[in-house]
């Protein structure tokens, strides 16, 4: 079953919105999980929504299947505001 045009339009718009705003493994990441959630065909689909290549998206499934562990802390340690001010 072929995913339909009406997806990718919410998907194009939903990539708009956010993939702006994201560094390029997160952006891979999220590309990769709206590619898993659509299952067979979600790659392709997810390319022509986003514009993204396809092998761009593809790494990101790799990245997700791989099990590597979260970047963790995004905050260098000692940011943020004093204890007690």
């Amino acid at each position: 079953m072929a995913i339909g045009a009406d997806v990718e339009s919410s998907l194009r718009a939903k990539f708009e919105a956010v993939l702006p705003h994201l560094d390029e493994r997160s952006a891979r990441l999220v590309l990769a999980g709206e590619a898993r959630a659509l299952g067979h065909g979600g790659i392709a689909a997810v390319a022509r929504a986003s514009g993204a290549s396809r092998s761009r998206v593809q790494q990101g499934v790799a990245e997700l299947d791989s099990g590597e562990k979260p970047l963790g802390r995004v905050r260098r340690t000692g940011g943020g505001r004093k204890p007690g001010r």
